[in-house]
């Protein structure tokens, strides 16, 4: 006798593709929503909100220019030797401390000062030193003689400081050893108006010195009328 079969294999089958095909179908609709539920778009950037960064500092300190700090700068003590050593790439600072390790410094010297400039040949090469006005003209012949010995040293000797003098220079390597001479006023400017001062308040006492020699003149002259009047009384008694 054949037994029935409640379910055949057929409908176990039909059951099965139709039960993948809906969970396929609800994976296709149920994804990209999914992800557009999820996935949040960055928001443009507000174009008139500020960077906090961009901000100034209240408390950030301006540099002062260059050109600033060099106005600034305190003359040479007339009385510091001055010391360079001399290479051919450049002049390199030696004394006095504000120059030190500096190539080719500036200067800076007081006016109608005199200074000693002392510089020692660092590499052997041919070296001197001279003092240039604008023009690139040695002014008043601050100059040296060319010299090669290294560790030899040479002293120039500036008798008095003039505005004309711009810049020190080594004559063989003048586009490498070469610097700048600032020159400021120095206070032999002032003494020599406080002496105009002086001589003029001088004049003014020989003027009253003039004027008491007159008066002293007056009285000379009133003696004479004195004794004038004196000498004519006595005449009257004789006669």
């Amino acid at each position: 006798m054949r037994q029935t079969d409640p379910m055949s294999r057929r409908t176990i089958l039909k059951l099965a593709g139709a039960t993948g095909a809906a969970t396929l179908v609800a994976g296709c609709n149920g994804g990209p929503g999914d992800e557009d539920e999820e996935e949040d778009p960055a928001e443009p950037d507000d174009p008139d909100e500020e960077d906090p960064a961009e901000e100034d500092d209240p408390d950030e300190e301006t540099e002062p220019d260059d050109d600033e700090a060099d106005g600034d700068e305190e003359p040479i003590d007339p009385e510091t030797e001055i010391m360079l050593d001399g290479e051919t790439q450049a002049w390199m600072g030696v004394e006095p401390d504000e120059i030190a390790d500096e190539e080719n410094p500036t200067l800076t010297l007081q006016g109608g000062e005199s200074y000693e400039i002392t510089w020692e040949n660092a590499d052997g090469a041919n070296h001197n030193i001279e003092i240039w006005d604008d023009d690139d003209e040695v002014v008043d012949d601050y100059e040296t003689e060319i010299m090669d010995e290294e560790g030899e040293t040479q002293t120039l000797e500036i008798d008095e400081v003039t505005d004309e003098m711009t810049q020190y220079v080594c004559e063989p390597h003048s586009t490498t050893m070469i610097g700048d001479i600032e020159v400021v006023e120095g206070e032999n400017g002032e003494d020599e108006d406080a002496a105009d001062d002086e001589n003029g308040e001088n004049g003014n006492g020989d003027e009253e010195n003039g004027n008491g020699d007159e008066e002293n003149g007056n009285g000379d002259e009133n003696g004479e009328n004195g004794n004038g009047n004196g000498d004519d009384e006595n005449g009257n008694d004789e006669n």
